[in-house]
């Protein structure tokens, strides 16, 4: 929808957007901020120390430093129009994940959208991204699961409470689906990709009779920081860069989040894979470039 029509829709509107240090996570903050809405950025990435687990993957991606932190995200979403509270959060942790709860509940009194998107995967990226199941490192079944599926459940556990208590909300799930198809090359992302849309379908199943919607949004293949770095660009030359052709920026993924936030039948979607491109033609946005960008299929 035209950014006319989307300015201050969310407003009022208490969300939490987990691993929005950068990313697909910051790209829902910020457009959610852009709509009105409060948003609690979260993540361990802090203006002043950085998370430390990317060490492998800045090295194969050529930068210094890791870009983003909680702090900027929180300061662009207020820039926006929106209202932007960083709390650092490993949302591993139980202890942390649930004293983040118990502090938009002090501080809001409600919690409205809960953005499941903390996700561990990169931190055991080893370059290669298609291999046999045999040839990938066990240690991506940690990263994915135990840091990416379980911060999901984790984060849902403290929020759907809060949410039955009120009688409305609504837990976004990102994930990655291409209508069921293997995702080949990679038999542990399939596994986790796949296992995070059953639990928004599960959720869904459990919350529907006390009004609450759970449900999983798929973008295409997002320009990230890591996806800019690794083809040598930025932002503002992607397009001099044909192999990035097909990408969409990770604002487009939070353009579909905020529509969904902001529909009042967002509970008929519940259960449901939506991919971004379906949801642009739907709800009628584009990218920040004002494409509607077409799905991505493998």
């Amino acid at each position: 929808m035209p950014s006319e029509s989307r300015e201050r829709q969310l407003k009022g509107c208490v969300a939490v957007v987990t691993g929005a240090s950068r990313g697909a996570g910051r790209g829902i903050a910020l457009e959610l901020g852009a709509a009105g809405a409060t948003v609690y950025v979260t993540g361990r990435s802090t203006r002043g120390q950085p998370a430390k687990s990317y060490g492998q993957l800045l090295v194969l991606s050529e930068l210094e430093a890791l870009p983003g932190s909680i702090d900027e995200t929180a300061d662009e979403v207020a820039r926006l129009g929106g209202r932007g509270i960083a709390v650092r959060c490993d949302h591993t942790q139980e202890d942390e994940v649930q004293q983040l709860f118990a502090q938009v509940q002090r501080e809001q009194g409600r919690v409205d959208l809960l953005v499941n998107n903390a996700w561990g995967g990169h931190e055991t990226f080893t370059g290669v991204f298609e291999a046999p199941f045999w040839e990938h490192p066990l240690s991506n079944w940690d990263s994915m699961f135990d840091r990416g599926v379980r911060n999901h459940l984790l984060a849902s556990r403290f929020a759907a409470p809060l949410m039955v208590a009120q009688k409305s909300g609504l837990i976004v799930t990102t994930t990655f689906w291409d209508r069921g198809n293997y995702l080949r090359g990679n038999l542990f992302y399939d596994l986790a990709k796949s296992a995070m849309t059953r639990l928004a379908f599960g959720m869904a199943q459990e919350l529907r009779p006390h009004g609450v919607a759970s449900l999983a949004v798929s973008p295409g293949w997002m320009r990230t920081e890591f996806v800019l770095a690794a083809h040598k660009t930025d932002e503002a030359h992607w397009r001099e860069h044909p192999a990035l052709a097909r990408t969409e920026s990770p604002r487009y993924l939070g353009r579909a989040v905020a529509a969904l936030a902001g529909d009042a039948r967002a509970l008929e979607k519940s259960g449901g894979v939506h991919r971004v491109a379906d949801l642009a033609r739907e709800y009628g946005f584009t990218d920040i470039d004002g494409r509607q960008v077409e799905a991505f299929e493998l």
